[in-house]
């Protein structure tokens, strides 16, 4: 941990005892990745950053509440005095110190602290929208990896299958077997394969590079994805679970709450405002005051105890309007509670069904591969003895080669909508993808509990520094894939 920042070291505590931070490794399984992009996303780790600065306002409004104390000295040279004055001194020094206990405020006080409360749990509710949005980016990345290699090896092996049927096409024609018509379609197939390929590359390269981005580490031989945990059985199961648990609609209503102490804070204004207050002085005239006479105190010293009481009167309708102004914001949290409500829904539903169709698609492409794969092997049989044209096992082989495409792209989309409606669901944070057993997780709530009751003014953290890891050393990503490796079995 010695290069990790004192503030991170402060938060995290014994929980990352277990880590080695100070070099982070290239991730080959999903848990690694997510471990990665935890640790180092410069995203999630901005959403730390301002959930720290967002705790800091309930010791900046409690502080309103607390006695304060402060000292002027004041020391004056008389360069010319009054012809009329025959005690004017020619300087003086002047000390007072002041101490204001703030008794009664309208509540105002009160209320901003507990807003300023419910704000940091809609804040550490926000903390986790934002790494369950990164996770939900960092799984979907993972899984169009997986999918760009998977894609690219089978069109990369239709290439050499096609090369093949080219070349015996070609062949058969020089023997009078076949046409020019057979050798053309086979030259055209092969190079619309060739196309097809390019376009893969260069989708692999896309899905690579988002995952540098994401992860801040090149993907290095990924591993195919653990089973998601704690799907539910149906969709009223996740609505139900997801209106209890999604940090986005929990942080809506933690600000509505918040914005109901605002207004309170706004009708404060009409009210009193009671104090206590103690004053000091110290003025020291240097011996010229009175022209120094013998018998006149060249130094004196005053203290003064109060109550000061603030009624306001008319403000010219201020009151009223700042209360009226948080009543309308405060309607409007209202409102977008139920907006957040209607999304959630909205998500885990449309979410729920894409996983449920993704998961009939990965039924039928496996009956169609199948399906396609012995359709295959009979068209080339029945064209070796003449009944099938080059044509029909041209198209035999698409539909193969279409189906195989399918079949690994509805799997990384089952697995990425099941993943989705985990994170609507308020599921797929860190503590629940076993993150923990890292010793990893940031419990925003130590910051908090941290800095809450602070009355020190001189207290301060360490100087800021940056902790996620960058990534222009990293060498651009490529589309090379090695040909043993069958990725299709990866993204299953």
């Amino acid at each position: 941990m010695a290069s990790m920042p004192p503030i991170k070291r402060l938060l995290a505590g014994s929980a990352l005892t277990s880590v080695a931070l100070a070099q982070p490794a290239a991730a080959d399984t999903l848990q690694e990745a997510l471990t990665q992009a935890y640790l180092y996303n410069p995203v999630l780790l901005a959403a730390q950053a301002n959930q720290r600065a967002t705790d800091e306002n309930v010791p900046i409004n409690r502080a309103q509440g607390l006695p304060s104390a402060d000292a002027t000295a004041t020391y004056t040279e008389f360069v010319r005095t009054s012809t009329n004055s025959f005690t004017s001194p020619d300087r003086v020094l002047q000390i007072g110190p002041q101490l204001n206990v703030p008794i009664y405020s309208g509540g105002a006080i009160k209320n901003s602290i507990a807003a300023a409360e419910q704000r940091v749990e809609a804040g550490q509710a926000d903390l986790r929208g934002t790494e369950s949005a990164l996770f939900s980016q960092v799984v979907a990345a993972y899984m169009d990896v997986l999918l760009g290699q998977a894609v690219t090896s089978l069109r990369a092996n239709q290439i050499d299958v096609l090369q093949v049927n080219a070349q015996a096409t070609s062949d058969r024609f020089e023997i009078g077997d076949l046409t020019r018509t057979d050798v053309a379609q086979s030259e055209a197939r092969l190079a619309l394969a060739r196309g097809d390929f390019r376009n893969a590359q260069a989708n692999l390269i896309s899905a690579r590079e988002t995952y540098i981005q994401l992860v801040g580490e090149t993907p290095d031989n990924l591993q195919p994805p653990p089973a998601l945990p704690g799907l539910p059985e149906n969709v009223q199961t996740a609505v139900a679970v997801a209106l209890e648990d999604n940090p986005d609609l929990i942080a809506a209503k933690e600000r509505a709450q918040a914005a109901g102490f605002d207004t309170e804070v706004a009708g404060s204004g009409r009210l009193p405002n009671v104090g206590v207050f103690a004053n000091g002085g110290y003025n020291n005239y240097f011996g010229t005051l009175a022209g120094g006479q013998a018998g006149i105190s060249q130094a004196e010293t005053t203290a003064n105890v109060g109550v000061q009481l603030r009624l306001p009167i008319f403000q010219g309708g201020l009151p009223a309007a700042r209360q009226r102004q948080a009543q309308a914001r405060e309607t409007a949290a209202l409102e977008q509670v139920i907006a957040a409500e209607r999304d959630v829904i909205a998500q885990v539903r449309a979410a729920w069904s894409s996983w449920q169709a993704s998961l009939a698609v990965i039924e039928s492409s496996q009956v169609a591969v199948d399906a396609a794969a012995l359709s295959l092997e009979g068209v080339r049989a029945e064209n070796s003895i003449g009944n099938r044209t080059i044509l029909d096992v041209l198209n035999a082989e698409q539909e193969l080669l279409n189906s195989q495409v399918q079949l690994v792209t509805a799997r990384r989309n089952a697995y990425v909508a099941g993943f989705t409606l985990l994170a609507a669901m308020g599921r797929a944070e860190a503590r629940d993808l076993n993150l923990g057993d890292a010793g990893v997780l940031y419990d925003p709530e130590l910051n908090y509990r941290r800095v809450r009751g602070k009355i020190w003014d001189w207290d301060r953290d360490p100087e800021p520094v940056a902790e996620a890891t960058r990534t222009v050393d990293l060498p651009a990503a490529n589309a090379d894939i090695a040909e043993e490796d069958d990725f299709a079995d990866r993204i299953d």
